[in-house]
């Protein structure tokens, strides 16, 4: 496995990072959608083998004060293979500088990036469009 990198998205097949990302799986994301969000975000990271699409990842960020990371996702043929680890550190070199750099995790995901020096934050809420699916996912709590 030879993994080639690259931070350009302008050659991107969006309806292969919409497959991606479902098979990964981190949900539907369709490909309008993905090339707007890629679009507007800082930083981002593409890995392929031998020119397939197999991980990726992006950061929203303001330049100075707060990143956020977020959409990190790999082929399941590929986790646990290192290309995960591969995304966040070349995602968090490319946000070096920043006061904060935020993420939020799947579910059962949180091991994977405190290896990283994530911590838990005690403060953060969030408003979801669809509330209950997100408190169903684990994602939210009302206590």
């Amino acid at each position: 496995m030879t993994i080639d990198w690259t931070d350009d998205w302008a050659g991107v097949d969006w309806q292969e990072l919409e497959a991606l990302y479902r098979a990964a799986p981190l949900g539907n994301k369709n490909a309008d959608d993905l090339k707007l969000v890629f679009g507007n975000s800082m930083f981002s990271c593409f890995a392929r083998d031998d020119g397939r699409l197999v991980g990726a990842g992006r950061v929203l960020a303001d330049g100075r004060d707060c990143a956020y990371l977020c959409d990190v996702a790999v082929l399941p043929n590929y986790q646990g293979t290192g290309v995960g680890k591969q995304i966040v550190e070349r995602l968090l070199a490319m946000a070096q500088g920043h006061n904060k750099i935020i993420l939020y995790s799947v579910a059962g995901r949180e091991p994977f990036y405190a290896k990283f020096g994530f911590l838990r934050m005690k403060t953060a809420m969030a408003i979801f469009r669809n509330r209950q699916s997100a408190i169903d996912k684990g994602l939210l709590s009302e206590d």
